[in-house]
């Protein structure tokens, strides 16, 4: 995961609402550093409160890149995360700052922990042709030609499932085995990762949850589709979205869209933690009854044991 005399770089990772924003503005605060979000929906300009993006106030004094740098109805991938990361740590390394790449979206962590192949072009006639086939069929089908894959994607994933099946189709070769032979970038990635005790995890989850929906989801998603934000949108695959449209057009009570939005994130979170489990270059922190000084303390401490 590290490259001996590579640029050095703190990845702060863990499942959804294990703490990472708050602690990694902590840790830049204190190191003089500037993060780059993971965070793959808060690339999206507009979804504030439907992602918890850290507030302005939040993050004042703390440069933060890639918040806010893609139109709410474009598309951002994990290959264009990667050139960004390339092309921001040397000018963050360059300004005497430390770089930290702080977030939870295992496709794009991937794409700088274990690295990522420069994939076939998107194929719009393939894609066309899968527009009518259920998600539960496309994984299906995915299971057969590229098992490893399927084990790593959510059969409700269709986005991904289709780009496994579009590489494969391209190229003959399943996208595991393209992705097994990927090179992470030559960065000496200092790794933690944030984790939280079962109950307490659960706990967190609907407590920011509920906090979103007081700070006002609903009215925020219903701005942006009316802006035009649409179901085949990637941003409206986001967490939160299509829960909240269920309830602004009837379909659900606003405690039925709060317990929705609660399991969907639960699950995410659940995925997440499995995916990180297969890392084991990460310096794994309990933030179970733990404040964001404290955690910022020892990841400090054990980064200048590591840089000194």
């Amino acid at each position: 995961m590290t490259a001996a005399g590579g640029i050095p770089v703190i990845v702060l990772l863990g499942a959804t609402a294990t703490g990472k924003t708050a602690v990694g503005i902590e840790v830049a605060r204190r190191l003089d550093g500037e993060i780059i979000s993971a965070d793959s929906r808060a690339f999206f300009a507009g979804l504030d409160v439907v992602t918890a993006k850290p507030t302005v106030a939040e993050r004042a004094g703390i440069p933060h890149h890639l918040i806010d740098a893609v139109p709410t109805d474009a598309s951002y991938d994990a290959m264009a995360f990667r050139r960004d990361v390339e092309r921001l740590v040397p000018e963050i390394v360059g300004r005497g700052r430390v770089p930290l790449l702080v977030g939870g979206e295992t496709l794009y962590l991937g794409a700088i922990l274990r690295g990522i192949f420069d994939g076939p072009s998107k194929d719009e006639a393939f894609r066309a042709s899968l527009a009518d086939a259920t998600s539960a069929s496309l994984h299906r089908r995915l299971r057969d030609v590229d098992p490893d894959a399927a084990r790593s994607i959510h059969p409700n994933d269709r986005l991904r499932v289709v780009r496994a099946l579009e590489v494969y189709e391209a190229t003959g070769r399943p996208m595991s085995a393209w992705q097994a032979e990927a090179i992470p970038l030559p960065y000496d990635l200092v790794v933690f990762g944030l984790r939280r005790d079962r109950d307490d995890h659960r706990r967190a989850i609907a407590a920011r949850v509920a906090a979103m929906v007081e700070a006002g989801l609903v009215d925020e998603v219903e701005r942006l589709v009316a802006r035009g934000l649409a179901p085949d949108a990637q941003a409206y695959r986001t967490i939160g979205i299509p829960e909240a449209v269920a309830h602004l057009e009837g379909r659900s009570a606003r405690a039925e869209m709060e317990e929705a939005i609660v399991a969907q994130t639960w699950s995410l979170a659940r995925r997440q933690s499995a995916w990180f489990r297969r890392d084991r270059d990460v310096t794994w922190l309990d933030a179970t009854g733990r404040t964001v000084g404290q955690l910022a303390t020892t990841i400090v401490a054990r980064w200048e044991e590591r840089t000194t």
